[in-house]
């Protein structure tokens, strides 16, 4: 998967595909940092793996991701601040949630 972001102008969606880079993943920590982010923006995001779909808005939603270290992640964003909200939780990705 590529990290760079793609525009679907007919969904209005904006996507880009991350990594899970610290060592424990997506636990409790990581999950509230994302809601944290997520609920800062309008639209709607969602955050894929192997084709499951969930909200980033919602703690029980990512705990339930299976989003080990290593493991390849795809937001989607839309609405009118997507392009914002795409790159604040990609930066999360890459700072590993400030745990390493």
């Amino acid at each position: 998967m590529d990290s760079a972001a793609s525009h679907s102008a007919a969904a209005g969606t904006v996507t880009r595909d991350v990594v899970v880079l610290n060592r424990y993943g997506i636990h409790a920590r990581p999950a509230a940092l994302l809601v944290k982010a997520a609920s800062r923006f309008a639209g709607e995001i969602l955050i894929e793996k192997n084709g499951v779909k969930v909200n980033a808005k919602s703690i029980m939603g990512l705990l339930t991701l299976e989003g080990n270290h290593g493991a390849k992640l795809r937001i989607h964003a839309s609405g009118p601040d997507a392009a914002e909200a795409l790159a604040a939780l990609a930066d999360l990705f890459a700072r590993k949630f400030f745990e390493d």
